[in-house]
């Protein structure tokens, strides 16, 4: 009989991280159906399986609920495992250990240490270095080497939507008049939850030089470009993957694989020296990337189903219970409207 197993989002950019694994299931001869409480069901393909009651995800009887949120129904059978919806964006990793999951599933060693000695400290989570599903396409796509900065230079322009980490609105005037002289070409794209006026301001910009982009799936915008501007936002750890510079604006964890800068007037001569490639600057770069996710093989998605066989295989337990977590579960059940047995 086929393997069940369970793809949980609860925001649309789930599709993204979760469907390289449907893919290694499919592969591998078992099934994957999707539940969400959350926007993304209204885009999953006719040949996508979609739960939509607590009742038919007990029915289904997953060996496995895959997801990268937070968070995860404590009623849904099988081993919670959470793969991240992003890396280390300047928060400390130990906010996504909420007492919900089984298995955690790292991206790379930087991770894998953090997570291993609270682990080890509080006993009811295992811990497997995987690399990160939603990459493994992208790997695949990147392979070789770096390509020569493009005639003329094509720029991604993203930000974080959090007021306090956000510099959208602080290099708006200088993103403007650098995009009307058709010395670069830019692409912007957003979080899904910026400020819808931040929003309209940046699109309001769109002309010949610059395109505004409402691409999901924001990995699909990097083989596009030659570097990014951005702020403290996870994307940026996924953009220096490719081994290509980023430019940041307060960044909170700066370091030497970004030119990071705190006054507008410093972005265009910043931008220049990204687009330079300095070797001291590429080899911080490489080496950066490599402590967060050392996998160009694009085969993390079936990494994470070995590190659930295994975990099953060694019984399905941890050395200590999770702990009680009335006050969330209780905010769980009351999102999804489900009352009944565990």
């Amino acid at each position: 009989m086929a393997k069940h197993y369970l793809l949980y989002g609860s925001e649309r950019y789930a599709l993204a991280i979760l469907r390289p694994v449907q893919e290694a299931i499919r592969a591998r001869g078992g099934e994957a159906a999707w539940f969400f409480d959350g926007p993304g069901a209204e885009d999953l393909h006719p040949d996508e399986k979609l739960l939509t009651t607590t009742e038919e995800v007990r029915r289904w009887n997953a060996i496995a609920v895959i997801t990268g949120s937070n968070a995860v129904p404590h009623f849904f059978p099988g081993v919670k495992v959470e793969t991240f919806h992003g890396f280390d964006a300047g928060k400390p990793r130990h906010i996504y250990i909420r007492g919900f999951f089984d298995l955690y599933c790292t991206t790379g060693p930087r991770d894998t240490a953090q997570f291993k000695a609270i682990a080890d400290k509080v006993g009811h989570f295992s811990v497997v270095e995987t690399g990160w599903p939603k990459i493994d396409p992208f790997m695949q796509e990147i392979a070789g080497d770096l390509p020569p900065v493009r005639q003329p230079p094509v720029i991604l322009y993203h930000s974080t939507f959090s007021p306090s980490w956000s510099a959208a609105e602080t290099l708006y005037e200088e993103v403007k008049r650098l995009s009307r002289t058709g010395e670069w070409k830019w692409i912007v794209t957003f979080h899904p939850k910026m400020s819808l006026d931040t929003v309209a301001k940046f699109r309001a910009l769109e002309n010949e030089h610059l395109r505004f982009a409402d691409d999901d799936n924001i990995l699909e915008l990097f083989p596009q470009v030659d570097m990014m501007c951005s702020d403290t936002s996870s994307a940026l750890n996924e953009f220096l993957l490719t081994h290509k510079p980023v430019v940041t604006f307060k960044n909170r964890r700066p370091g030497p694989q970004l030119i990071d800068i705190d006054d507008p007037a410093q972005f265009e001569p910043a931008i220049r020296r990204a687009l330079s490639r300095p070797p001291e600057l590429m080899r911080a770069i490489v080496d950066y990337a490599d402590s967060i996710h050392p996998y160009r093989d694009g085969r993390s998605s079936e990494r994470v189903l070995e590190a659930i066989d295994a975990f099953i295989a060694a019984g399905a337990r941890n050395p200590r219970p999770k702990p009680m977590n009335l006050w969330r579960k209780l905010k769980i059940r009351r999102r999804i409207g489900y009352w009944g047995p565990a």
